[in-house]
């Protein structure tokens, strides 16, 4: 019988979050599941804790060498026979009514893609909280995603959150029919292309308001610093996705946009770099040297950078 949702858990060195992770997927409520476990070839006990949960829904891919997230859920997309394909990160967890929700969703709206908001849950310190990631307040007035409006979404700098944050199901025969895998040269901002490819091939998106995704903030937790080369590697994913892409205006205006966010992102990291070099100078001429940059003169960095250019000044005119 074929599964309503394939759940595809991409998971390294996890062995300290994945039990929890598969836990919750096997706790879906009122629909059938499957959990595809893509071990990335983790050095601890992943794969241990994985076989240790007896249940006949779970496949278990060992890689015998590490491929990066992307490749993890190709391989594990091309084993899914379920309905929908879920990704599901091997740290966070979902709700025991998300599927059902997000199913009916699709359904109803005739979507080949929902988006949901996440949940983030943050156990660090003595008193643990929660917080939507959007609010149901805004995630109720968004319409439809188009493939505009989704890369309109993911500007780099221009909000807190982007869109490309949420974690969609996908119709699974949809994504097959257009052969619409993860971009296996990306390591980060990998499923925002994933869906901006889906979109670019005539995807409906609608977005479910209730969050169901959980994202787990635990002590020791290890945020991803956006490096100079991670925003080289977007900037190169996004020309292969304009290679495959005709976009209409709407959506070519949206991208000029975010190509010109991505490379603001750049110099900023360039600034920022110089600033931990504690080279003033050179940070003043990096924000300066690109009209792009000016941009950046509004964010608190800058205000760092102001500063520190200041005391500068005044050490040499005291000199």
């Amino acid at each position: 019988m074929q599964p309503d949702v394939s759940f595809v858990i991409a998971a390294y060195n996890a062995e300290q979050t994945i039990a929890r992770a598969v836990e919750s997927a096997l706790a879906q409520k009122k629909v059938s599941v499957e959990i595809i476990v893509v071990d990335d070839a983790s050095a601890d006990a992943t794969l241990e804790r994985v076989r240790a949960i007896a249940d006949h829904r779970i496949v278990l891919v060992e890689k015998r060498v590490n491929g990066g997230p992307g490749a993890a859920r190709n391989a594990g997309f091309a084993l899914a026979r379920g309905r929908y394909l879920a990704v599901l990160d091997a740290d966070d967890t979902v709700a025991p009514d998300r599927s059902v929700r997000l199913l009916a969703r699709a359904e109803d709206a005739g979507a080949q893609i929902v988006l949901d908001d996440l949940l983030v849950i943050d156990e660090r310190g003595a008193q643990p909280s929660s917080r939507p990631m959007f609010g149901r307040e805004r995630l109720e007035a968004q319409p439809p995603v188009t493939l505009a409006s989704f890369i309109a979404g993911n500007l780099m700098f221009d909000a807190e959150f982007s869109l490309g944050y949420l974690k969609p199901i996908f119709a699974r025969d949809f994504m097959r029919a257009h052969a619409i895998v993860y971009d296996e040269g990306l390591r980060i901002g990998e499923d925002y292309l994933l869906v901006a490819d889906a979109l670019a091939h005539g995807a409906r998106c609608v977005v479910e308001p209730e969050p169901g995704y959980r994202y787990h903030l635990v002590d020791g937790s290890v945020s991803r610093v956006l490096k100079p080369h991670h925003v080289a590697a977007i900037l190169e994913g996004d020309e292969r996705f304009l290679s495959r892409h005709t976009l209409d205006d709407e959506a070519k205006a949206a991208q000029a946009r975010r190509t010109r966010s991505l490379r603001e992102a750049a110099t900023f990291l360039d600034i920022v770099a110089h600033l931990k070099a504690r080279s003033a100078h050179r940070a003043v001429q990096a924000a300066f040297s690109d009209p792009a940059a000016i941009r950046l003169l509004k964010m608190p960095i800058m205000a760092r950078l102001r500063r520190l250019a200041g005391r500068r000044s005044a050490m040499a005119a005291d000199g």
